[in-house]
């Protein structure tokens, strides 16, 4: 017959072992500190200098289309053909009347990747679009 000591069984864990959870905090916290700024690239253009300061306009209503000087298109750093682009854009500015379209060129870039854009939006209303420049002052 086996015995079972009444002490043992009366006897609560009243501290939890915190040690695993601070290990897997400090886990995230390291790979959020790496993954962040990877996240936040964008294509290495030059953009041509000149501009003024933007007015307020809320993050939600900025799209913003990037074209490298080799003519690749990206929305919102996501890499898509001219066609797919209008597309959201036209699906965007229905939700969204007041969308505003930053396009950000290379200043190396032929200016015809830059009126495919614009002619893009302005087939489909999209009047709201604005070319993207560096700062005076800036390099």
């Amino acid at each position: 017959m086996r015995r079972f000591s009444q002490r043992s069984a009366l006897v609560t864990l009243s501290e939890i072992n915190i040690t695993p959870l601070l290990d897997l905090a400090f886990v995230l916290l390291i790979i959020f500190v790496i993954t962040t700024p990877l996240l936040e690239q964008s294509i290495g253009l030059k953009l041509p200098k000149g501009g003024q300061p933007d007015p307020k306009i809320s993050k939600e209503d900025i799209r913003t289309v990037e074209i490298t000087p080799e003519g690749k298109y990206r929305l919102d750093k996501m890499p898509m053909s001219l066609g797919q682009i209008e597309g959201e854009l036209v699906k965007d500015y229905g939700k969204r009347p007041n969308m505003v379209v930053y396009i950000r060129a290379d200043r190396k870039s032929p200016l015809e990747y830059f009126a495919a854009v614009t002619d893009a939006c302005q087939r489909h209303g999209i009047s709201r679009y604005s070319l993207r420049t560096e700062p005076p002052g800036k390099r």
